[in-house]
């Protein structure tokens, strides 16, 4: 917003027209009204972002029946202010005397009251703004633990949080970003426990980049990422306040975005997508069986397309004797090649998702089944298709999904080791693998490698990362976080 820091004049007829003309839409109204002995005032606000009926009890009518104390006939601006101050019932009331931070409060919400005379304006915060309610994020379901998820008001989110930790350590910084959208970004850490570095340099980027509109967390977590174009995520994101705040104790920096039920941590390990929140409502042996299933599940779901066209291309050794057989029985009179029909497949599957997720939700589920089933019938009866590729792709998109957050970039690298198995075959699939270890081992954000507590071999934080110990065996916070205060869990004497 472009316009100078000037202060009010104290003319209502001028300070009124001031704030109409920089706010010139149909929704910023006015309402008039008048001391008992004849004082003018003003309420600006914008419609459907106040609560009218407060502010009719709570700020109107008391001021209405309110009689000005008037010294040989003029009003005395200072008893003024003290008798507006104390004749309004409202607990959110401050004052502001420029011109630019009085038009900012009417677009966070807040209701501008000016005084005829008065050269400030007060700032009554009787915000109403339509949130939806507090329920389980449809993204993260959980069978054990707690079931809240962030919504997009940032105040709900600061108070899940403020729930989750009550401490005084707990800090939470307010950055403005957008210059259009000026959208508040809350910085949340633990003071003592998190690394003051991190917390620094997390504000230093956001400060360092103007935008224009961020309308969502995903533009705060480009600014964050040590590598905007990345493969590979390097900022975590939860929509449960439970993991957002244990994160926060572990030393991690949190991030809110006003708008936005994704919250951000930071720093960002990989072994964290492999982690559910239910990992830490169950035992611990159950927990690290779950996390390896996952990670097995993982690899099949990335490798398992390219094995399958490198084995019919190049090395059909490497499949059973019997399993030669059936597919070769299969793609016998196919007019495909592997590498092909397995990217026929592949579309077709992601197209089916694309499609489903899009849609109305009954249509959806509608469109699930005739293509999952229907579809792939009639390809395989038609012969254009055979039955090994649409097991094989099913089986594989099935095991991406127990991994969530890594679905992106499990598909993004399910479709380049298709490519390099269907040029190259498993020289490919060794290469390409080669290839994206290295780049792992050099990808860091904040100082922190994304490999670790493997690359570099930090073993007492491996208690937490595939392998999950008891609550007893994680009495250190994680030495890569490097937090001032290390102990998590100390017996009682």
């Amino acid at each position: 917003m472009n316009m100078k820091t000037t202060g009010l004049t104290g003319n209502l007829q001028k300070d009124v027209g001031a704030v109409k003309n920089i706010l010139s839409a149909e929704d910023v109204l006015t309402y008039d009204f008048t001391t008992e002995n004849g004082v003018a005032c003003t309420l600006v606000y914008a419609d459907g972002m106040v609560n009218k009926q407060l502010l009719g009890e709570l700020v109107a009518r008391p001021l209405s029946a309110l009689t000005v104390q008037k010294d040989g006939g003029k009003v005395a601006l200072s008893a003024l202010q003290t008798q507006i101050a104390t004749t309004v019932r409202f607990p959110e009331f401050k004052t502001k005397p420029t011109l630019q931070e009085s038009v900012q409060e009417v677009l966070d919400g807040n209701t501008l009251l000016l005084v005829d005379t008065l050269p400030i304006a007060f700032i009554v915060g009787a915000k109403l703004l339509p949130v939806r309610a507090v329920m389980e994020p449809p993204t993260d379901v959980a069978v054990k633990g707690p079931r809240e998820g962030f919504i997009e008001d940032i105040k709900t989110n600061m108070a899940l949080v403020r729930k989750r930790l009550k401490t005084p350590e707990l800090q939470m910084d307010t950055v403005r970003l957008g210059k259009r959208s000026d959208t508040a970004v809350v910085v949340c850490y633990l003071q003592g426990t998190t690394n003051p570095r991190f917390v620094e340099e997390v504000k230093q980027k956001l400060q360092n980049v103007q935008l224009d509109n961020v309308p969502s967390s995903s533009y705060v977590s480009a600014l964050l990422s040590s590598r905007p174009h990345t493969l590979f995520r390097t900022v975590g994101t939860t929509e449960k306040p439970d993991i957002f705040t244990a994160k926060i104790a572990e030393g991690r920096v949190g991030v809110l975005v006003d708008g936005s039920p994704i919250a951000l941590t930071a720093p960002f390990i990989l072994t964290e997508d492999l982690q559910s929140s239910e990992d830490y409502f169950i035992s611990p042996f159950m927990a690290t069986l779950f996390r390896l299933l996952r990670l097995i599940a993982l690899f099949v779901a990335v490798l398992l397309p390219a094995f399958y066209v490198s084995a019919q291309l190049f090395k059909m050794q490497l499949l059973p004797l019997g399993l030669i057989l059936t597919v070769a029985s299969s793609v016998r009179e196919l007019p495909l090649s592997p590498a092909l029909e397995m990217f026929v497949v592949l579309f077709l599957l992601e197209t089916l998702k694309e499609a489903s997720i899009r849609m109305p939700k009954y249509v959806g589920m509608s469109l699930s089944v005739v293509g999952a089933l229907v579809l792939g019938e009639t390809a395989v009866s038609a012969g254009f298709l055979s039955t090994p590729a649409i097991i094989v792709v099913a089986f594989s998109g099935i095991c991406l999904y127990t991994v969530p957050n890594f679905v992106e970039t499990g598909s993004l690298l399910r479709w380049l080791y298709l490519l390099v198995a269907g040029g190259l075959g498993t020289f490919g699939i060794v290469l390409l693998s080669t290839f994206l270890l290295c780049y792992l081992f050099t990808l860091e954000n904040f100082s922190v490698p994304v490999l670790a507590p493997f690359s570099p071999l930090l073993l007492t934080d491996m208690k937490d990362s595939v392998v999950k110990y008891d609550l007893f065996g994680l009495k250190q916070r994680p030495k890569l976080l490097r937090s001032p205060n290390k102990t998590r869990l100390k017996k009682g004497d």
